[in-house]
C-alpha cells in the first residue's frame, strides 16, 4: 500500500519556531529579574513544550505555585509574537509543493494548543493547504496516544498503513507506531543531550526535509 499521506509534527519539524519561542521564554526571565538563556540551551527542549520551558528557565517543578503563572505568561507572550522570526526549515516549502503535485496530501499532528497551532499556520499560509490539523487539545487524548494520528488519517482520507508521520521526539515516533503508520525521525530538529533517536525503532531518519521525497521513492 503506497503512501498516500504525510503527516508532520509541527515545532521542530514542519516550522523552525524556536527562535520565537525562545524569546518568550527570555521575555518572561527578564521580566522576573532573571538572565535570559542563551538560545542554544533553549533550543533542544522546545519540542517539550511550555512546561519544558519553564523548568529550564525557572528550575522549578510544575507543583510549584508560581509554575501555572509563569507558563502561561510564557504563552501569552509567545502568542503576541508568534510569527515573527519562525519559517518553515529549509527545504520545506519546496517538500510541500513536490507533495502536492505528486498528488499526495499532508497534514500536522501536534500537541501545541489549538490557540497557538492555527494562528501560526494561518500566519505562515499552510493552514488552508493542509488536509488536516489535529492539535493538542482537538481530542482528549495527546501523542503518543494514537487517536491525533488516527483522527488525521480519517481527515485526510487515507489509511495509517497510507501515511507517513515525521517528528522530532520519542513520542511522535512512538505516536505514529501506535496507529500502525510508517514513521521518520526529522533529524534536523530539536534535541537534547539526552536524546538517542537512533533507538527510537523509527522506520528511517532524515537529516533534511527533502530527503523524505527519495524515501518516497523507495517504497512507491
Amino acid at each position: 500500500m503506497s503512501i498516500r499521506t504525510v503527516l508532520f509534527d509541527l515545532d521542530g519539524t514542519l516550522l523552525d519556531t524556536a527562535p520565537d519561542l525562545a524569546d518568550a521564554l527570555n521575555s518572561v526571565l527578564v521580566e522576573r529579574q532573571r538572565d535570559p538563556l542563551p538560545y542554544e540551551k533553549i533550543r533542544g527542549v522546545v519540542s517539550h513544550g511550555g512546561m519544558a520551558l519553564i523548568r529550564l528557565g525557572f528550575g522549578i517543578p510544575q507543583t510549584d505555585p508560581d509554575f501555572e503563572p509563569l507558563r502561561q505568561r510564557l504563552l501569552d507572550i509567545y502568542l503576541a509574537n508568534i510569527a515573527n522570526r519562525t519559517r518553515p526549515f529549509p527545504g520545506i516549502t519546496q517538500l510541500l509543493d513536490e507533495l502536492e503535485r505528486r498528488g499526495l496530501n499532508w497534514g500536522v499532528v501536534t500537541n501545541k494548543p489549538g490557540r497557538l497551532t492555527d494562528p501560526l499556520l494561518r500566519q505562515l499560509a499552510l493552514y488552508d493547504r493542509a488536509a488536516c490539523v489535529v492539535s493538542g487539545d482537538t481530542l482528549n487524548e495527546r501523542k503518543p496516544h494514537p487517536a491525533p494520528m488516527l483522527h488525521a488519517c480519517e481527515q485526510a482520507g487515507s489509511q495509517p498503513a497510507q501515511c507517513v508521520y515525521i517528528g522530532d521526539a520519542e513520542r511522535d515516533i512512538e505516536a505514529g507506531r501506535n496507529a500502525c503508520m510508517h514513521t521518520l525521525v526529522a533529524l534536523f530538529g530539536y534535541f537534547t543531550a539526552e536524546d538517542r533517536p537512533l533507538e527510537w525503532n523509527a522506520d528511517g531518519c532524515i537529516s533534511h526535509p527533502l530527503e523524505l521525497l527519495e524515501w518516497l521513492d523507495t517504497i512507491a
